[in-house]
């Protein structure tokens, strides 16, 4: 048997019988060794009290661990008392030496180690006086070498039981911040999901409603017009079964063949699309872009389209906008992205400071914005030159690389110029 195996048998032992078995093997240590012991000159026979006294000695050893400072307190009066006694010397020490390692061994030892001393001290003196040797003699040494040996055992096991705590605490700890993470990394997973659900299904849902009330509007009077609202309707439903399946695909296992064919994000250039889905119904939809127009990360552009997507979706579903103006615009930082419309801003979308927090769709963008180290406001606004209220989304989003962290992502947003944030 090895090791181990007989070290998880220990351990399956219930605490009570382990104790019992310590107390009879002391027991029958202690009546062996006082019947064994040789009586000097001047000591007398070992009798009853002698066994008596050992007997004691083993029987409050089962206390030891809740009370090891007062299981060597009676331990070392009993000691004291079989001495005085003029018994044969040393012969039940073994309860001595269980006591000691008891006392070394506890978490709170310091009233012990204080007894623990006394008593190697006091033995110590009484034997050189009692037996006429000298303190280093041979004889003298043995016996308190043995009682020095039981505390340092003790402290050992001590020591041993501290480094196997710090290790098993850090192993808990080490466990709780992987379940942390994996919990947190589940969340943003799934907050990720919700959001690509719903912006594709919300924007799918609006478009496929206004062309079919054109086509409806059109099929007696302009069938060619009616048929046209109905391919818009097929290609957003084809669109959108396309993404669908990319977003589902990432629950798939990596090597899914679905996932691998998945069709690439859409990014700035497809936002002209957008518009042409809407053609033929309300509202309007015009596409600006300004600036030089350079590659972007890929995050970046999906992010804008995501956004511009979603806004027009809420101005189709929420107001009576007949006009939504989309403005994209370059510069060395980052992209500016404005979506605004002419529904009169008073559907509730989000207040005047633009916190964005009524709705999936206006929290997704803030989330999608914030998660590039950005930033996104929603709120009504005043068309210039007094042409009414409106309803106005406005994005920054910074042109950082695809590789940096979300911190160093967020440092940036100071650095974006105060004209670029107001459009």
């Amino acid at each position: 048997m090895d090791l181990t195996r007989l070290s998880r048998r220990m351990e399956a032992v219930p605490p009570w019988a382990g104790e019992a078995i310590l107390c009879a093997a002391v027991e029958a240590a202690t009546i062996y060794r006082i019947g064994t012991a040789a009586p000097g000159a001047a000591d007398r026979s070992p009798d009853a009290w002698a066994y008596g006294i050992g007997l004691a000695m083993a029987a409050v050893l089962p206390v030891r661990r809740r009370r090891p400072a007062l299981t060597l307190s009676v331990v070392f009066l009993l000691w004291v008392i079989y001495h005085v006694a003029d018994y044969p010397g040393g012969a039940p020490a073994v309860p001595v030496w269980i006591s000691l390692y008891s006392v070394a061994a506890a978490p709170r030892r310091r009233m012990g180690l204080a007894l623990a001393g006394w008593l190697i001290v006091s033995d110590a003196l009484a034997r050189t006086k009692y037996a006429g040797v000298g303190l280093f003699d041979a004889a003298l040494d043995g016996s308190t070498v043995v009682f020095v040996a039981a505390l340092l055992l003790g402290d050992s096991v001590r020591s041993r039981r501290a480094r196997r705590a710090e290790f098993e605490a850090r192993l808990a700890l080490l466990a709780a911040h992987r379940d942390q993470v994996a919990a947190q990394r589940l969340t943003e997973e799934r907050m990720r999901i919700a959001r690509e659900l719903h912006d594709v299904s919300a924007h799918t849902i609006a478009v496929i409603n206004v062309q079919a009330s054109v086509a409806a509007e059109l099929l007696a009077e302009a069938p060619d017009q009616a048929r046209e609202a109905l391919e818009a309707v097929r290609r957003a439903g084809g669109e959108a079964l396309a993404e669908m399946r990319a977003t589902v695909g990432v629950l798939r296992e990596p090597d899914s063949v679905e996932g691998d064919m998945a069709p690439p994000a859409p990014g700035i250039g497809r936002l002209p699309d957008l518009a042409l889905a809407c053609a033929g119904g309300r509202p309007r939809v015009d596409v600006r872009v300004e600036g030089e127009r350079r590659p972007l990360p890929r995050l970046v552009e999906f992010t804008a389209y995501r956004i511009a997507q979603e806004s027009l979706t809420n101005a189709m579903r929420h107001s009576d906008a007949g006009l939504v103006e989309i403005l994209v615009r370059y510069n060395e930082a980052g992209l500016a992205l404005e979506v605004r419309d002419d529904g009169g801003g008073g559907d509730g979308r989000a207040d005047e400071t633009g916190s964005a927090a009524e709705g999936n769709g206006l929290r997704g963008m803030t989330e999608r914005a914030a998660g590039l180290g950005g930033r996104l406001t929603a709120g009504p606004f005043e068309w210039p030159g007094g042409a009414g209220r409106g309803f106005r989304v406005r994005a920054w989003l910074p042109a950082t690389d695809d590789d940096l962290t979300m911190q160093e992502k967020a440092s940036r947003v100071g650095d974006r110029p105060q004209d670029e944030e107001a459009t």
